[in-house]
């Protein structure tokens, strides 16, 4: 028995369907644990998407015919590693797959930012433009800026290609220098003021985790030049809200992008109140498909824990 919490695209339904005996949660908005634990008879695997926190006092509380929890998405910090493989299930995700689709959101969040297409589109829903002027709505170039990117990984990378096709200069910040065939030109630096301090625009594409946490601080927004975009499309828990909301009213960052939230689906009330800030409800993977490559990739690997 495969328990589904989240609805999914109908060709990754219809092909668990022809391979398991499906309990269908459909779940909408919070996270529901009692959901699971009050449908979880008679279930060996599970897919969950990132938004579903499998704790240890949850994972501790399923049967032990749960063999399996295979989540669509590539993190896996929703849920307790540890805890699982304590009980001996196996966990699945579902990498490669959204690299493409996620770095052009970090692209299309840098030009709406910097082109401030998301206030247009409000002047124009509420029927107050009143013509075209040569003042009106003064964005920031893209091309030929320099571009930092906070996690060198598939994503970042891919964003980097992305990048230099409107001639702008990579920089990035890692863990570790990638070797010359990865870095394709970028510029890798070892410290955080370097790197900081030479870009015009930071795209953060980080992991999740303790070592990212809150790493965008007022500290390190000081770092940055005065005007400068950022753009947040891994982990909404990188991101220091509050400085950042500061840093965007005070003009010191001049616009961000995000797509990603500290607690979905709320967000910190400060970027509601922002003009300079486009908001996105974490659609980064959200093409039909991507979707069903991460269904497929995450059915592929509840097969393969399952022995079938």
């Amino acid at each position: 028995m495969l328990l589904i919490i989240r609805e999914m695209p109908q060709a990754v339904l219809e092909r668990a369907r022809r391979e398991h005996e499906t309990r269908e949660l459909r779940l909408q908005g919070a996270f529901n644990p009692q959901a699971v634990l009050g449908n979880i008879e008679g279930v060996n695997a599970i897919l969950c998407v990132t938004t579903d926190k499998f704790d240890a006092a949850l994972i501790n509380a399923l049967p032990h015919s749960v063999k399996v929890i295979a989540t669509s998405s590539v993190g896996v910090e929703h849920i307790d590693l540890d805890a699982a493989a304590a009980r001996g299930i196996k966990i699945c995700n579902t990498p490669d797959v959204l690299t493409n689709a996620t770095a052009e959101t970090a692209l299309m969040l840098m030009l709406m930012a910097a082109r401030r297409a998301g206030e247009g589109e409000r002047i124009l829903r509420a029927g107050q433009w009143q013509g075209l002027t040569p003042t009106f709505l003064l964005g920031r170039d893209v091309s030929n800026k320099a571009l930092g990117i906070f996690g060198m990984g598939r994503i970042g990378r891919a964003l980097a290609r992305m990048a230099q096709g409107l001639n702008m200069q990579i920089h990035y910040r890692n863990r570790n220098r990638l070797p010359p065939e990865l870095e394709q030109g970028a510029i890798y630096h070892g410290d955080d003021a370097s790197f900081l301090g030479a870009i015009d625009f930071l795209s953060m594409n980080a992991p999740g985790g303790s070592a990212t946490l809150r790493w965008l601080n007022a500290e390190r927004l000081a770092l940055l030049k005065p005007g400068a975009i950022v753009v947040n499309t891994g982990r909404g828990t990188s991101v220091d809200d509050e400085a950042l909301i500061a840093a965007l009213r005070a003009g010191h960052v001049a616009a961000a992008g995000l797509d990603v939230f500290t607690n979905e689906p709320e967000i910190a009330p400060g970027y509601r109140e922002l003009e300079n800030v486009v908001l996105l409800p974490h659609i980064g993977s959200a093409t039909v498909e991507t979707r069903n490559a991460m269904g497929f990739l995450a059915l592929h690997g509840i097969k393969a824990a399952l022995g079938a």
